[in-house]
């Protein structure tokens, strides 16, 4: 163990950030323990992990040999083996009731120092602390998608979070190679509460007819000089992600101007949630 990092790292969720949290975390040199109740997600996220990892090393952006990097991380289907971890992020998908459940198991399976921080892009993390007997341990560790790829990080403070945790979470950060910016606990944080709305009113224009969607994502992406539009953008992220972050940002600000676009409710209720469906604003093979 190094000293002031975590000896073994859990991630709670296997998807495409719990996926991405655990390969930067191994390509790190910790040990990281990967759980999800669904034996075929792990299986899904190992060969991702291994594709990626392959990836990078053929363009020389990796300091060791994937291999190396992939014996660093273990795999399980209960969450009771995440009882020997030292810091545990949780990543499933972006719902408070699933992520305050899982925060209750973790709270009576992990040991009182242990860390537990969240990966939400939007929930109060203040909120969910009160799912647990240790507040003060619990900490918003927002990462940017593709994990490897993206430099970014934002991290959260509760009401209840310690100086102490914090400062474990900023050494993490820092360890992983990544840049921090700091958030109080608002919602949508810094990012979403700025990159959200952009992309609800980009859904605005394309279902009044502003604009095709290739416009508009011309227009956002050269007049604004963004690396690809906020179309574009929304489908990488996720459509039912999007959807649910300014469901938040609604309900808990409580302006108009944060109005879920019917069309993007639309496409949500279509099942065409973007890249990962292969069908959102765009089509993908």
């Amino acid at each position: 163990m190094v000293r002031g990092l975590p000896g073994l790292l859990g991630v709670v969720g296997a998807g495409q950030m719990g996926a991405g949290i655990a390969q930067v975390a191994a390509s790190s040199g910790l040990q990281v323990l990967l759980v999800d109740r669904a034996a075929e997600q792990l299986e899904r996220a190992a060969a991702g992990m291994r594709h990626s990892l392959a990836k990078l090393g053929r363009k020389g952006a990796l300091s060791e040999d994937p291999e190396a990097i992939l014996r660093r991380l273990q795999h399980a289907t209960d969450l009771e083996a995440l009882s020997a971890a030292d810091y545990v992020v949780e990543a499933v998908p972006e719902g408070e009731a699933l992520k305050a459940g899982i925060f209750r198991q973790l709270d009576g399976l992990a040991p009182p120092h242990v860390v537990l921080a969240s990966n939400t892009s939007s929930i109060s993390i203040t909120r969910l602390a009160a799912a647990t007997q240790r507040p003060d341990r619990v900490v918003g560790l927002h990462f940017m998608n593709p994990v490897p790829l993206m430099s970014l990080i934002e991290l959260v403070r509760g009401i209840q979070t310690s100086d102490e945790t914090f400062e474990a979470t900023q050494r993490l950060a820092l360890h992983l190679g990544k840049t921090t910016c700091v958030s109080l606990d608002r919602p949508g944080f810094i990012v979403n509460r700025i990159l959200m709305p952009m992309v609800n009113e980009a859904f605005f224009a394309l279902m009044e007819g502003v604009g095709t969607a290739h416009d508009i994502d011309t227009g956002m992406k050269l007049g604004t000089n963004q690396p690809m539009g906020p179309l574009t953008l929304a489908d990488f992220i996720g459509l039912d992600t999007c959807l649910s972050i300014m469901r938040v940002l609604h309900a808990n600000l409580g302006e108009d101007k944060y109005r879920p676009c019917p069309l993007l409710m639309q496409y949500v209720d279509a099942g065409w949630l973007g890249k990962k469906s292969g069908r959102g604003v765009y089509t993908y093979s």
